[in-house]
């Protein structure tokens, strides 16, 4: 569903992302850690079609951003650290409002499905977004997710400034929209929500893959250990 080969991105002398090869399946939660400036948030703008590639290529579901990036776009959801909306508008007004931009139309019992789903209640759906926690942001990003169909799911550092519970409950919802086959890719510093989470966890140093794990292969391994190896390497 989601797709890197050989991905390349340099700025001046700089390699940001370097020969990247990343395939990540349907129902998948990948973990992309990695320091800051590895490159996390360079690989997410370039498979969503924000930055064009020196050289190799993103696909969405089979499709080339770079050739296609309105199809290829119409297929997946973002959710940045901060999510924007408009604060003067409520929940559902915003829901609304960015869904039909994708071309998607719901009544007002619809959007309330959707929000609920997303562990928004009409109460809170129905106050201006300008009151919001980061937390309730992310669930209307989740709410887009669902009310456009996404196909994939791009997070950048997604429980950044969460507390506690609001990271577990963000976690769930991600869990679920991976059973409903939704591909999600996780790009954070949070290691304890990556071990915890992940079905795959990729270690992104200096643009390049430093190593690229399944779940079972890091059971019995201190993630933050293994991390801190490919760092030091």
């Amino acid at each position: 569903m989601l797709e890197t080969i050989k991905l390349t991105k340099q700025f001046n002398s700089h390699v940001a992302v370097k020969k990247l090869s990343l395939c990540i399946k349907s129902g998948e939660i990948y973990a992309l850690l990695g320091p800051n400036g590895a490159g996390k948030t360079t690989t997410i703008n370039l498979l969503l079609g924000f930055l064009a590639p020196d050289s190799g290529e993103a696909l969405i579901n089979g499709r080339s951003v770079a050739a296609d990036p309105i199809a290829a776009r119409r297929q997946i959801a973002y959710i940045p650290e901060q999510v924007m909306l408009y604060p003067r508008f409520t929940g559902v007004e915003n829901l609304d409002y960015f869904s039909r931009l994708g071309d998607r139309k719901h009544s007002r019992a619809e959007l309330l499905e959707l929000l609920n789903r997303a562990g928004l209640q009409e109460g809170p759906a129905d106050r201006r977004v300008s009151t919001y926690s980061k937390g309730m942001r992310q669930k209307v990003g989740i709410a887009l997710a669902l009310a456009t169909e996404a196909k994939a799911l791009l997070l950048d550092e997604p429980t950044s400034g969460l507390d506690p519970a609001a990271s577990h409950e963000f976690s769930q919802l991600l869990r679920q929209l991976a059973g409903e086959g939704v591909a999600i890719l996780m790009a954070t510093h949070d290691l304890f929500r990556a071990e915890e989470d992940a079905s795959r966890i990729g270690i992104l140093i200096d643009g390049k893959l430093a190593g690229d794990y399944l779940r079972d292969e890091i059971k019995d391994v201190d993630l933050e250990k293994l991390y801190l190896k490919h760092l030091r390497a």
